[in-house]
């Protein structure tokens, strides 16, 4: 009962993004094949025209699913977060979405975004690295949250937040001697470092968690 109640909660989601893309292609298929590309293409101006609809529609609607899955984490997040408060223990969590990590690697498209269109949106990707931290987390999941485990928790966030405080002011650092590079470098730079930052902050969290509660659970079978 529990895995067919899993799969109908998250069967929506899934139709609905696969919807999403199918419209968003069609409009955009349509947009090239019959409209020379507008709205596909960057635009110096832009006045309305009746061949747009599709692909304002298509927009519209990607930009509502995106909401709806923002609103859909966060109600996730609060029930987990109350099952953890009321459990005492750690959140159920698979291993294998660890696996999203790899979404990190789009981050390299972003070079493409940039030197084409000059867009930076696609570096952000690289944050995305920091899920590489849910193997971890997953293998301590359901874990009983005593005192020396949230001990634990709170070593490994202060240390995974002091390596991303180092880097980025290492950065602005860095980028503050700008005038000694190109001026068109500082803002992908600082985007692309930012972003693994924010990466490695999330992912030493709960690899540094993983280990210290690994080390005192071999200390205590040794005992």
């Amino acid at each position: 009962m529990k895995k067919k109640s899993a799969r109908s909660h998250w069967l929506l989601p899934v139709l609905g993004g696969v919807l999403c893309a199918g419209l968003t292609a069609l409009a955009v298929w349509d947009a090239l094949a019959h409209h020379g590309g507008r709205l596909v293409y960057p635009m110096d101006s832009y006045a309305f025209q009746a061949s747009d609809i599709p692909m304002l529609l298509a927009l519209v609607l990607d930009v509502l699913f995106v909401l709806y899955l923002v609103l859909l984490l966060i109600r996730r997040g609060m029930a987990q977060k109350r099952q953890v408060q009321e459990s005492g223990r750690t959140r159920r969590l698979s291993p294998k979405f660890g696996f999203l990590g790899f979404l990190g690697f789009l981050g390299f498209a972003g070079f493409w975004g940039y030197g084409a269109l000059g867009d930076l949106s696609g570096f952000a990707f690289f944050a995305f690295f920091g899920f590489f931290g849910f193997f971890f987390e997953g293998k301590m999941s359901n874990t009983l949250m005593d005192e020396r485990f949230r001990e634990n928790a709170v070593k490994a966030e202060l240390k995974a937040y002091r390596a991303g405080f180092v880097i980025i002011f290492l950065l602005l650092i860095l980028m503050g001697q700008a005038g000694r590079f190109q001026a068109e470098l500082v803002a992908p730079v600082l985007v692309i470092g930012i972003a693994l930052a924010v990466a490695l902050t999330m992912f030493l969290s709960e690899y540094l968690l993983y280990c210290y509660d690994h080390d005192d659970a071999m200390e205590l079978e040794e005992e």
